[in-house]
């Protein structure tokens, strides 16, 4: 069964990183320049934003691969292979159930009311049964044409591909599984979140 790997990181989300963070350094450029001796005051809060841009909009993304799916979200990275998938939502963004809990995409957050207005039923083709509600209903954000959908139907397609071949039998390995906590970013979170409250109590 051939299979092409897939990386996806938000176009806008990575634009809105980029901004932020040299927004942040003309900041600390300016507070050094106009008053060097209060600098270690106030740089800190413009650092913790940047960091805290950089993390919340330019980390977070999905590797659909051979093998199972990494998502890399804000303070974790979690691996889940294909035979731990128990079902794929997309209420409040695309999400992974396991037998172990959810795993939420930061990356692909379920679309505004205001994106879906428009969607029409040819938005919603070929969609996979286990898609469907009991009432066989679906969610605006199950829709093909939304970065949630348009994923969620990926993951679906090749996670029933594999159900249906019977690759599923031999059980899940208990191994497999891996979840990696981001240390340096939230020890730079709480460095950071320190030092302003020091500077400015100073």
């Amino acid at each position: 069964m051939s299979f092409q790997e897939v990386h996806y990181r938000p176009v806008f989300g990575r634009i809105l990183a980029v901004v932020t963070v040299v927004v942040c350094a003309l900041g600390v450029v300016a507070v050094i320049w106009s008053d060097p001796a209060s600098a270690l005051r106030y740089v800190w809060p413009i650092l913790l934003v940047a960091v805290l841009a950089w993390a919340l909009f330019w980390r977070p993304s999905l590797r659909v691969q051979e093998h199972g799916i990494t998502v890399e979200n804000v303070l974790r990275t979690r691996f889940v292979p294909w035979p731990a998938i128990t079902a794929i939502d997309t209420r409040y963004s695309l999400t992974l159930h396991t037998a172990d809990g959810r795993v939420p995409v930061w990356a692909a957050p379920a679309p505004g009311r205001h994106r879906t207005l428009g969607l029409a039923p040819k938005d919603f083709d070929g969609i996979g049964g286990s898609a469907r509600g009991g009432a066989g209903e679906l969610r605006p954000a199950d829709a093909v044409t939304v970065p949630s959908g348009n994923l969620a139907q990926l993951i679906r397609g090749h996670w029933e591909r594999l159900r249906d071949a019977g690759a599923f039998a031999s059980g899940v390995d208990p191994e497999a599984s891996t979840a990696t906590w981001h240390w340096a970013t939230m020890t730079s979170l709480v460095a950071l979140a320190v030092a302003t409250v020091v500077g400015l109590l100073i």
